[in-house]
């Protein structure tokens, strides 16, 4: 259709929308807001020319089979917005297995199995036959199949600029990584304290109404994070995630063996990690802290990776889709605030206002 009748139809809808708002009740327009808003998206883009052809634009300049047609007579270009659907999923996926790993890098416990596998070869470890040193030996000859340390750097540095590996040159680094990943954990845990207070001072029959500034902060970063990690995790890094992950998985079994525990007196796997990091790696790595931070940064990840954060999306129903996220951003941040690298942490305003870009009031 034309520019005119498009022109036209986006006046006489608002007059229409106001007209059936006003006449419904106010207990029954909320179930058609929505509905509304889509049927109106749907006319503009039947009424445009939104099959993609080039007519408009040859009408436009003359070269159509009408030859130059008034300009209320050319068709409206219709633009489908796509860009937050261009996201390739398995790689944001796969970023939320990396950080996983990550976060396990950070608890030595690739560094404790190396010691293992030195001590058994060196014979002091007083282990022959038991299924600890039977995987220790499967590990050692399965080296050479691995992506090895230095790769796992160069890919911590890629998706989240962890690290002080030098990134290939000519390969796209997520600078903002940490920033928006502590912004996105403030905002959704700032959601639900925004919650938790409307549910106790507002009263009414709109109570279920909930505050929507806090919904356009987490979608916002949310967003961001989404594009970031798509466009830095390209290449090997889904290879990469898949097979450490396997290896990580080995490697926590091995660490759970009965000869493995006997050797260092312990009863846990993660007490095997502790002895070995305090008597030959200078120290443990945070353990506590750590384990809960890769449990429940994976999950927001996973939970990025799988919501698109459509603008127009019901309040109601996102904070349904939000609330398993909540518990997960709360500890996160507090386990967070544990670690020396999170020491610094300012707190959830300030952290919003930097990721947002807001300006401190003066003091």
């Amino acid at each position: 259709m034309s520019y005119n009748t498009t022109e036209t139809i986006q006046r006489l809808w608002a007059n229409f929308l106001r007209e059936q708002l006003a006449a419904m009740p106010a207990t029954d327009r909320k179930q058609y807001e929505q509905q509304l808003e889509d049927r109106f998206g749907e006319l503009l883009k039947d009424a445009a020319d939104g099959t993609g052809s080039q007519d408009g634009f040859l009408d436009l300049v003359g070269f159509g089979g009408k030859g130059a047609v008034p300009f209320e007579n050319i068709s409206y270009p219709y633009i489908q917005p796509d860009f937050d659907d261009s996201i390739v999923p398995s790689q944001l996926h796969a970023a939320a297995e990396l950080y996983y790993i990550y976060q396990h890098e950070r608890m030595k416990v690739f560094q404790v199995v190396q010691v293992l596998q030195r001590l058994f070869r060196e014979g002091r470890m007083r282990i022959q036959r038991g299924p600890g040193a039977r995987a220790l030996y499967l590990l050692d000859k399965w080296k050479p199949l691995r992506y090895n340390q230095r790769d796992r750097m160069i890919a911590y540095r890629r998706a989240f600029n962890y690290g002080r590996v030098q990134a290939p040159v000519g390969a796209i680094t997520n600078v903002n990584f940490h920033r928006q990943f502590v912004g996105f954990m403030v905002a959704v845990s700032q959601y639900f304290r925004d919650l938790l207070i409307g549910e106790v001072i507002r009263g009414g029959p709109l109570i279920e109404q909930r505050p929507f500034g806090s919904i356009g902060t987490v979608q916002r970063i949310g967003l961001d994070l989404r594009y970031a990690l798509d466009r830095s995790t390209y290449g090997n890094i889904l290879a990469l995630t898949v097979e450490t992950g396997h290896y990580l998985n080995e490697v926590l079994k091995l660490l759970d063996t009965p000869d493995i525990k006997k050797s260092f007196d312990a009863n846990t796997k993660w007490d095997v990690i502790e002895m070995v990091s305090n008597r030959y790696l200078g120290g443990i790595g945070e353990p506590s802290q750590r384990a809960k931070m890769a449990e429940s940064g994976r999950r927001i990840l996973q939970f990025i990776a799988d919501n698109d954060f459509k603008t127009a999306l019901d309040p109601i129903l996102f904070q349904s889709e939000m609330r398993p996220m909540g518990s997960h951003a709360e500890a996160w941040v507090a386990a967070y605030r544990m670690t020396p690298e999170g020491r610094g942490f300012s707190g959830v305003t300030p952290a919003l206002r930097s990721v947002l870009g807001a300006q401190s009031a003066a003091v």
